[in-house]
């Protein structure tokens, strides 16, 4: 409860002193972009910087990994709607070096769960329901795989837009370097 009473106070100045007016701009993505990246908090201000990305210019979407493991999940659904209802005309798969999903096993996520108290029994019923957690907890080997993986779900989903460009790029976390791994323009 500490770090949410600090969070309580914070956001009671700033709302008082109107620190979010220089933050104020539309539903709307000004560079008529959305982004896939990964939640790592080496990224949070990074990856905008690093893109020349400020607040308001994109729809920004963060998971595990930057990747799409469904092709009718909710990040896809966000970037159907991004593309449909807010105005983005193009999509960046962006994964990153270093990533905690590299190399990851279900079988380290599971025994932490069980260290926790969670039982594993809970793990039987999810697979009774049709879910193999082994494969939904999964990391990936590559990085360049995954982000190719997670642009081919967006490409070939029935409802892109035609010509869309759906781009795949990877950042360095230390340097902010963008490598490009598939371009849209060039793929459309």
């Amino acid at each position: 409860m500490a770090l949410l009473q600090t969070i309580l106070d914070y956001n009671e100045t700033f709302v008082r002193e109107k620190k979010y007016e220089e933050y104020q701009t539309t539903k709307f993505p000004n560079k008529k972009l959305v982004v896939l990246t990964c939640m790592d908090t080496r990224l949070t201000e990074l990856l905008p910087r690093a893109m020349n990305l400020k607040n308001g210019d994109a729809k920004i979407i963060k998971n595990a990994g930057a990747f799409i493991s469904h092709p009718f999940g909710s990040i896809m659904r966000s970037i159907i709607v991004a593309l449909y209802e807010l105005k983005a005309q193009e999509v960046c798969v962006i994964g990153h070096h270093g990533c905690g999903m590299a190399g990851l096993e279900s079988s380290s996520v599971l025994a932490k769960a069980e260290e926790c108290g969670v039982s594993m029994e809970k793990v039987e019923t999810i697979a009774f329901a049709g879910i193999n957690v082994n494969e939904w907890l999964k990391g990936f080997s590559k990085v360049e795989e995954s982000v190719m993986h997670s642009v081919e779900m967006v490409r070939k989903h029935p409802l892109l837009p035609p010509e869309t460009p759906v781009h795949g790029l990877v950042i360095c976390p230390e340097t902010g370097k963008l490598d490009i791994i598939s371009d849209g323009y060039q793929s459309s």
